[in-house]
């Protein structure tokens, strides 16, 4: 029990002292993980922790990940993208097997070793790059969505990668593992009994239950298992998540849903499938359930934490003495196979189209090896196909890759993606009408606005500098122009100086600050309405110059308010009133407080700031009326005709 405790303890300080570090320096939550497993290996060494046994538990998170993900997909959403799963999946997947064999080959290994170590490197992480890509908001993105194509199609191949592996075991590689036993290294069938040893008495029994049976009949029982899991996923779940939320549990439906996710991975295990493809495929057919979100909350901590944990386990199995003895080759070794494996994915990039930022997202993420290496590579071993020091070696390479990768994310946020925006390759377009109004930006924002104004009869000129944008929307028939709206002479071309009115639409937050600062000193009679992005950002255009300042959400939330005042009862007039009345003291607090607002002092250590905020506080107490009203709003029926129940509730008072 001390052992278990004093494990837990060293992993979750680490994880708990290492993340919020590297997530404050942009460094990601992944590499915080890495860090912290390369910090505590010394000491998991001292304690003689096995830490490929707590790998192989951990890797679970990936199987309860692809879970959560499918159920973000619909099944006509996955049929959508069956050309990128096969087309883009199958070329990264076959390319990059066919290259590195060719490497391993010029190197001196046999076809065979060389085939096995191309199926191993061509997987990437699925681990890393989903989490990052959804930790950064970049999952919904073109290069997000390719780069989960791959990822996809890289788990379903992991299957013809086990029945295959064990064919190319040839007679030659067991003369190269006698060779190996004559220089003091272990047998390759000593290390494969051990391994089998081992893997029975940490991880549990293997149970498979196709094994030896012919073909057509594992063919059979893989449908079978498959079709089990879509109709029981469709037609079972929900009878049992009703009967389990009748004992009114929290706990319980926890457990139900960890015993749903657990029970498909094992039945998939089972038939020699992949539990993750296998839970993912049920996702997708829980996508539309009415217990979706609950699944969605029950089992995302798991997954959080187990994810954390293989992360620190590839952080902590990294052998810094075999690595050190021979840095310079397993550095070359692993930017090698990351510059093989990025230069096929820009040229699948370049042939399904993807563009600017997408191209270079997918390029740079997927680079690594990934976490089925490290499986694949000791099913290798065990089966006599790549020897036991040459498969020691790709387990450094992989693990180093895999550490390397949360770099590649940052230099592609940090460096690529600024560079993409400053120095786009497309010249501004020509500008050859003006409008009354300039609308910098044209997203879910601008567009709005820009269908307002058109709809009240004022002409408008767009400028947007989003080129994929603007030419989605010229196939609509809306007129666009791309350029950057910063640029003076951009400015001057679209009738600044002759416009009545300039829209800030952009959502880079500091840009349309400098916008606006520049717009009111060049132009100070102009009216500039901006779009904000949270109160600081009012304060920040306000000083600017700014003269009417929308945030976001604000005005969206204040009608959710308001319908939700009719929800619970209250009539539309009164509703709208006190939504009115919201703003209106909103709007008073957020002038008294630009008044003290210093951008250069954070709010809560600005005494100032921090005094007024309080004085509106309690101003704002002392005026709430005791009927759940606040601002002592008083109405009458007279702003909406009178409903049918308003009529009855009339008559029946006449009688009375």
């Amino acid at each position: 029990m001390t052992d278990f405790l004093v494990l837990a303890f060293v992993f979750l300080a680490a994880g708990v002292v290492a993340v919020p570090i590297a997530s404050r320096l942009g460094l990601g939550s992944v590499l915080g993980y890495l860090i912290a497993g390369v910090a505590i290996s010394p000491i998991l060494a001292a304690l003689h922790v096995d830490v490929v046994a707590i790998q192989h538990f951990a890797e679970f998170g990936v199987v309860m990940m692809l879970f959560l993900v499918g159920l973000e997909l619909e099944p006509k959403m996955l049929w959508h993208m069956r050309h990128r799963l096969l087309g883009l999946g199958g070329l990264q997947v076959g390319a990059t097997t066919v290259l590195v064999m060719g490497v391993a080959m010029v190197f001196g290994l046999t076809w065979s070793v060389a085939l096995a170590c191309g199926l191993v490197l061509a997987l990437s992480s699925t681990a890393i790059v989903l989490q990052t890509l959804n930790e950064k908001g970049l999952m919904k993105s073109d290069g997000g969505q390719a780069s989960f194509s791959v990822l996809l199609f890289q788990d379903i191949a992991v299957i013809p990668m086990l029945a295959l592996i064990p064919l190319l075991a040839l007679p030659e590689l067991a003369e190269v593992a006698s060779h190996a036993v004559g220089h003091g290294t272990e047998a390759v069938a000593e290390v494969a009994s051990h391994d089998d040893a081992h893997h029975d008495d940490g991880h549990g029994m293997n149970i498979n239950l196709v094994e030896g049976l012919p073909a057509w009949q594992a063919a059979l029982a893989t449908i079978a298992a498959i079709a089990g899991v879509i109709v029981g996923g469709a037609y079972l779940t929900t009878p049992a998540f009703r009967f389990v939320a009748m004992a009114n549990l929290r706990e319980l439906f926890v457990a139900t849903a960890l015993l749903f996710v657990i029970g498909i991975a094992l039945l998939m295990t089972l038939v020699g499938l992949s539990p993750a493809l296998g839970t993912f495929l049920a996702g997708v057919v829980l996508a539309n359930s009415e217990y979706r979100h609950e699944l969605e909350s029950d089992i995302d901590p798991f997954r959080g934490l187990l994810l954390g944990l293989f992360f620190m386990t590839v952080g902590a199995a990294v052998n810094f003495g075999v690595l050190f003895s021979s840095f310079g080759l397993f550095v070359g070794l692993t930017l090698g196979l990351m510059t093989l494996k990025a230069a096929v994915l820009f040229g699948l990039a370049w042939i399904f189209k993807l563009r600017g930022g997408d191209k270079f997202l997918f390029g740079l993420g997927l680079a690594q090896a990934g976490e089925f290496g490290f499986v694949l590579l000791s099913f290798t071993v065990a089966n006599n196909v790549i020897p036991k020091d040459i498969a020691d070696q790709l387990l450094l390479v992989v693990a180093l890759s895999m550490m390397l990768t949360p770099l590649l994310f940052i230099l592609y946020e940090k460096v690529i993606l600024p560079r993409l925006v400053e120095d786009n390759d497309r010249d501004a377009d020509e500008i050859d009408e003006t409008g009354q109004i300039i609308i910098a930006g044209h997203g879910r924002f601008g567009g709005v606005i820009n269908r307002m104004m058109r709809a009240g009869g004022y002409s408008t000129t767009v400028l947007d500098y989003s080129s994929s944008q603007l030419d989605r929307l010229r196939r609509f028939g809306v007129k666009v122009f791309f350029g950057d709206a910063t640029r003076a002479d951009l400015l001057h071309a679209a009738g600044i100086h002759e416009a009545r009115l300039l829209v800030v639409a952009i959502d880079q937050r500091d840009t349309a600050t400098e916008l606006v600062r520049h717009v009111r000193h060049e132009h100070p009679k102009l009216g500039i309405v901006a779009r904000a992005v949270d109160r600081h950002h009012v304060y920040e255009l306000y000083a600017a110059g700014a003269t009417h300042i929308v945030r976001d959400t604000f005005d969206s939330a204040v009608r959710a308010g308001r319908s939700a005042y009719e929800e619970l009862g209250m009539h539309a007039f009164d509703a709208e009133m006190l939504a009115r009345a919201f703003v209106d003291d909103d709007k008073a607090s957020l002038v008294a407080l630009a008044s003290v607002y210093d951008p250069n002092i954070a709010a809560h250590e600005n005494e100032e700031y921090l005094a007024k905020a309080k004085e509106l506080v309690s101003q704002r107490d002392d005026i709430l009326s005791g009927n759940g009203k606040a601002f002592h709003v008083r109405t009458d029926r007279g702003w909406t005709p009178p409903s049918r129940e308003d009529l009855d509730a009339e008559q029946e008072a006449d009688k009375t």
